[in-house]
């Protein structure tokens, strides 16, 4: 009797950042236990022993990162490609060089493409005096083609409550969450468009960026997507589960053959949770020099000086480090003036 190969092409464990395959560059997990704020939104804790400005070691569950006062990621440069940015826990507040500003998080999502150049800061501001201020978030590099590298900058906002989420049920009545910020997904609603220039509004691009939540027990079948597009599936929360029945004790990166669906059984006592990112790769050659995606060592040259030069027009704030003060409502503000301004959600959310 023949079997059907598993759709497993390869376990390994998780690292950091994770491993991502093309159109992926990138993907860094986020899960930081701040205690509570002081008056300038840090952390009311002694930052002694942190090599501050570079401060990546987890002590007591936490992190400065390149922060001083406020955790977070001070003014940087990108060019070439995109970040996806997923909050699930706390909030980040954005400044650019193109003069946009935003405070989002509590399940939003913030996609920028920064094609040509951007400069932008990402910091991470404690507004909770009274009690801890956790915050959870990945942060997911996508790649730009070629034709669209050097695309105008422009950022999305997708407002946690616009975000499609399908909840699925078992035959014992357990659930499964999906959230789907890019990429269809049967029975769910139509995802939010995302920018114009991404390789993701590419109707062949297949691309997928779900995340899962599974009730202790749960089972769930995740549809087949179209051959020849790279998917993998990333367990980071929950105690073991199965994936096409081969069991997965600890969190992991799996890779999977996409033009099959698999099961997912969540065997542990906990919640499951995983991160799915799917499409097709865009297959050119990526030369990458820190914040720079580009296809050629000349291009990275040119861009290096294009910075220099230009410094992708300049930062039009006072500090490299700007936090929107102590009003917790999430907004985005666009360079154009536009503003947004979401239906607020419980702070714990």
């Amino acid at each position: 009797m023949s079997h059907a190969p598993s759709p497993i092409l390869k376990i390994q464990p998780l690292g950091f950042p994770w491993e991502t395959v093309d159109p992926f560059l990138f993907c860094v997990y986020h899960d930081d236990a701040y205690p509570r704020a002081n008056a300038q939104m840090g952390p009311q804790a002694s930052l002694a022993g942190r090599a501050l400005g570079q401060d990546f070691s987890r002590k007591d569950g936490w992190s400065m990162y390149h922060g001083q006062t406020v955790p977070g990621f001070p003014a940087h440069p990108h060019r070439g490609f995109e970040t996806v940015t997923i909050v699930r826990k706390g909030l980040i507040d954005h400044s650019d060089s193109l003069g946009a500003t935003a405070r989002f998080g509590r399940g939003d999502v913030q996609w920028l493409t920064a094609g040509r150049g951007v400069v932008h800061s990402e910091m991470f501001p404690l507004l909770e005096q009274e009690r801890d201020n956790p915050l959870e978030l990945f942060q997911i590099w996508l790649n730009l083609p070629a034709a669209s590298k050097m695309a105008p900058p422009h950022f999305t906002m997708l407002w946690s409550q616009d975000i499609p989420r399908l909840v699925a049920t078992d035959d014992q009545g357990r659930g499964t969450e999906v959230a789907v910020i890019a990429g269809r997904l049967p029975s769910a609603a139509e995802p939010l468009p995302p920018p114009p220039d991404s390789w993701a509004a590419q109707a062949t691009a297949d691309v997928a960026i779900w995340t899962l939540r599974m009730d202790p027990g749960a089972c769930w079948t995740l549809p087949a997507a179209r051959t020849g597009s790279h998917r993998r599936l990333y367990f980071f929360k929950g105690d073991a589960v199965t994936v096409a029945g081969q069991p997965v004790a600890a969190h992991a990166a799996i890779a999977l053959r996409a033009d099959a669906a698999v099961e997912l059984h969540n065997t542990g006592t906990r919640e499951a949770e995983f991160l799915l990112l799917q499409g097709r790769p865009i297959g050119e050659p990526v030369v990458q020099h820190g914040p720079f995606v580009m296809n050629t060592q000349a291009e990275i040259r040119q861009t290096v000086d294009d910075y220099r030069r230009t410094q992708f027009g300049g930062w039009p704030f006072a500090g490299e480090a700007p936090v929107h003060g102590r009003d917790p409502a999430r907004f985005a503000r666009h360079p154009d003036g536009r503003e947004e301004r979401p239906q607020e959600v419980a702070a714990g959310g």
